[in-house]
């Protein structure tokens, strides 16, 4: 709390509310999903309702806990308005809606509606997630190499005639017998001509005889996600579809060696872009390079064209350029890796190249 309490006094509050559950679990540990944490420069006070007395108590770090009958952002929201020498309290704009806002303020003595609460102009917490501790990296490289060991697994099993939503299902049951807590996000199968769909949900299709297989997925693992893709071959390829995926392999590679501290994430997209350019799949590259990952599956910063800001050591992010021909086929390479001083930490070690199944 110590680093967010110094967040505070700069930018002039005198208080924070944190209702979005991943800045609470970071920030306390709870992982209920009814919470809200109100935190002065002095004092921090976690509420929940009577379902998580139990967990809470077990959980909460940093934070008293209260249990409550009514709402617990209403119930911090008053907490915190009661509190002497607390005269505005942030709250992050983009995780509150404004139906959420107008219940807060009604809550509030008529005197504090209108001045107590400060919408931020930035986010106090992202940035503190933005940088993972040893202890996180531990726990994101664990589950990354975890996805390795599922997708070991599924080369083993895929066939054609496989329906997509089987390859899905083996995958996600896997997980869970490998520990995982749930999956980062629905698992995309995309085989044949759907391999062209980015974000291609598994449905009943078979797998073809011929043709790319992407299999692109995450688990959780202590709160923490990982995401990789790795797009396959059933059969043989012809000499323009293993070309195309060369491309792409060459692309990520090339965006994976100018991960560096310091370097600019649009200089890491142009790496992957510029590949893609030069082999005349400009067009067919449709997406940005990748993102950061942590106790959500999207999170800054965004490894995008322009983008200006700087990579730090402790960061995780995805490298994941692709290629996509609708009606044709489409690749795509991710790999999850750590900023390091001097370069890139690679955490989903899994092979590469083009695999023929």
């Amino acid at each position: 709390m110590g680093a967010l309490r110094r967040k505070l006094t700069r930018a002039g509050l005198s208080g924070l509310l944190v209702t979005h559950l991943p800045d609470v679990r970071y920030l306390c540990g709870f992982t209920g999903s009814s919470a809200a944490l109100a935190v002065t420069r002095f004092q921090a006070r976690l509420f929940t309702d009577g379902r998580y007395r139990s967990q809470a108590e077990e959980e909460v770090q940093a934070a008293d806990v209260e249990i409550s009958t009514s709402a617990a952002a209403i119930a911090a929201v008053q907490w915190i308005a009661a509190q002497t020498a607390v005269t505005s309290v942030g709250f992050d704009p983009t995780t509150t809606t404004v139906a959420e806002l107008a219940r807060w303020k009604d809550a509030l003595p008529a005197r504090l509606r209108r001045s107590l609460l400060t919408p931020l102009a930035a986010s106090l917490i992202e940035p503190l997630r933005r940088v993972k501790s040893e202890a996180e990296l531990a726990v994101m490289h664990e589950a990354a190499l975890t996805g390795c060991r599922l997708f070991d697994h599924m080369l083993s099993i895929l066939r054609p005639g496989m329906p997509e939503i089987e390859v899905a299902a083996e995958l996600e049951h896997q997980a869970r017998l490998f520990g995982a807590e749930g999956m980062s996000f629905e698992t995309i199968v995309a085989a044949g001509k759907r391999s062209a769909l980015p974000h291609g949900r598994a449905t009943a299709n078979p797998l073809p005889r011929r043709g790319f297989l992407t299999l692109d997925f995450g688990i959780i693992l202590r709160g923490y996600c990982s995401d990789m893709t790795r797009t396959v071959f059933l059969g043989s390829p012809k000499a323009g579809e293993r070309s195309a995926y060369q491309a792409v392999l060459e692309a990520q590679q090339a965006a994976v060696n100018q991960v560096s501290a310091g370097v600019r994430c649009g200089d890491v997209d142009e790496a992957a872009r510029n590949v893609l350019r030069r082999e005349g799949f400009a067009d067919a590259f449709t997406h940005s390079t990748g993102h950061g990952v942590g106790l959500e599956i999207h999170e800054t910063p965004r490894i995008g064209a322009g983008q200006t800001n700087r990579l730090q050591a402790g960061m995780v992010i995805t490298i994941e350029p692709g290629i996509y021909l609708p009606g044709r086929f489409g690749i795509r390479i991710e790999d999850m890796v750590a900023v390091t001083r001097i370069g890139a930490e690679i955490l989903t070690p899994a092979p590469k190249a083009l695999i023929e199944l």
